[in-house]
């Protein structure tokens, strides 16, 4: 299997997924500062049905959580229903 590689493109506001050299999935985001809103996931068509979206949205959120001084906002309904199955890092959830 290839590798994947994930990288948070802060000039573009998005993490992005890669299986070697084909981008897969992006997550955009919009940072205040103190809340990190998850607006859009995106999976490439032709690399939807192998869980790419799941798990740049893990990656994303261990990503802010390590920072530390960040919560995450989940506006995508994809990132959303990932939040409700993964209860478990509820901790890092902005109050609303």
């Amino acid at each position: 299997m290839t590798e994947l590689t994930f990288a948070n493109d802060i000039g573009a506001s998005r993490y992005t997924l890669h299986r070697g050299d084909d981008l897969v999935s992006v997550l955009d985001y919009r940072d205040n500062g103190t809340t990190v809103a998850l607006p859009r996931a995106f999976t490439i068509p032709a690399f939807r049905g192998h869980g790419y979206a799941g798990e740049i949205t893990a990656r994303a959120v261990a990503d802010i959580e390590a920072r530390g001084d960040r919560r995450v906002l989940p506006v995508c309904w994809y990132v959303a229903d990932w939040f409700a199955a993964h209860p478990e890092r509820a901790d890092v959830l902005a109050a609303r």
